[in-house]
């Protein structure tokens, strides 16, 4: 009964509430007004406010991937890495390029090994056409600026056998 009294009465309530805020921030996030999309413009929350406000609900967990994506174009990459660990997803698509996103942080932070194990890892969330290639392209690359050509090679031979169609196993 209490958990019934808590997801219904209070949880869901408050869900509503957080989409409601978080349709502006995601506004501002798609039209690059990263600032506004992060703090909010005074009558809307942005990300921030919304994890604040809203952090047990589905839309406050999915504000930690937005501000993290929003951080990573801000050029503030411990931040951004910190709020994509902070997403927790079942979403196929967006949990792999949230792990990806942090690869790309930690790339370019110059920490080529934790870059490329989030690659991994991204790439092996969800096998797909779409993003599985993409980060295994990445892996693959840092692999030869780090000098290690035999793993490199290995990855575009799995692109090549497990992705001959999309752009990367072309």
């Amino acid at each position: 009964g209490g958990y019934f009294a808590w997801t219904k009465l209070y949880l869901a309530p408050m869900e509503e509430e957080a989409q409601n805020q978080m349709f502006m921030a995601e506004h501002y996030f798609e039209k690059d007004s990263i600032d506004k999309a992060i703090s909010g413009d005074g009558q809307f929350y942005g990300f921030k406010d919304i994890i604040e406000q809203y952090g047990q609900t589905s839309s406050g967990n999915l504000a930690h991937y937005y501000l993290g994506m929003c951080y990573l174009q801000k050029r503030q990459y411990e931040n951004a890495i910190g709020e994509l660990k902070e997403y927790d997803s079942n979403d196929m698509m967006l949990a792999s390029i949230a792990t990806g996103a942090i690869g790309d942080a930690n790339s370019e932070l110059g920490r080529n090994e934790e870059a490329i194990e989030q690659y991994l890892k991204a790439a092996g969330k969800n096998k797909n056409d779409f993003t599985s290639p993409v980060y295994l392209m990445k892996a693959a690359t840092l692999f030869e600026q780090t000098g290690k050509y035999t793993d490199a090679i290995k990855i575009y031979e799995q692109i090549k056998t497990d992705f001959p169609d999309t752009r990367e196993g072309r």
